[in-house]
């Protein structure tokens, strides 16, 4: 079973988002926050799974949530879930650690499928939302730590790295690749080593502002 917490302010969209979660047999929602303030103080006791986050909130935005958590090493795999379509918040979020993000007008399915992913170490970087962030990588400043000048990367890894862009799971890699999945995430700590990052979204993030996918 899938753990989730919601954390939005709105009383309405919380329970709207867990009826359609509580449709799935293999996802639980097991805590919501109303505000970014009660998120940091509750995510850490709860541990759970996959974390869906709003961003503009009271006391603390979802931005500033990230940050806090992914400072202090709390920070579950966590997806973006918003009404507002803006790029620059987005990839903001996606730089202080979110997985991905979704809008509110979301499918059913979707947001089942972007929890499965996302639990299962995957991302929602997918194609279509990397080519709407490659347009706003050169606009905003980069904020996370990262090497200027990475090491290079093998063909192997540039290939993995691409395939991490799409979204896969190390475990979809390795189907597609026919190799171990142990060697999948050998070869994604590697990726995560040279770029000088701390995690697979940013690895996307960083290849993009440096052209290699």
């Amino acid at each position: 079973m899938i753990s989730v917490c919601l954390v939005d302010d709105q009383n309405l969209v919380r329970q709207g988002i867990r009826s359609l979660l509580d449709l799935a047999e293999d996802v639980q929602v097991v805590a919501e926050c109303a505000d970014g303030a009660e998120a940091v103080e509750q995510i850490p006791k709860l541990k759970p799974d996959v974390v869906l986050l709003d961003l503009r909130m009271p006391k603390m935005t979802g931005i500033e949530v990230l940050q806090r958590l992914s400072a202090n090493d709390t920070l579950p795999p966590t997806v973006i879930l918003t009404t507002f379509d803006d790029d620059q918040l987005v990839l903001a979020g996606l730089k202080a650690g979110a997985r991905g993000y979704l809008l509110k007008d979301v499918s059913l399915e979707q947001l089942v499928e972007a929890v499965r992913t996302v639990a299962g170490g995957g991302s929602l970087v997918a194609p279509v939302v990397t080519q709407r962030l490659k347009a706003g990588v050169g606009r905003i400043q980069n904020d996370f730590s990262s090497l200027e000048q990475p090491d290079p990367l093998t063909e192997r890894e540039t290939e993995i790295l691409r395939l991490l862009a799409g979204g896969y799971s190390n475990k979809e890699i390795a189907n597609s690749l026919r190799v171990a999945e142990g060697t999948v995430k050998n070869h994604v700590s590697n990726i995560l080593s040279k770029l000088g990052v701390r995690d697979r979204t940013r690895a996307v993030l960083k290849a993009l502002e440096l052209g290699i996918v």
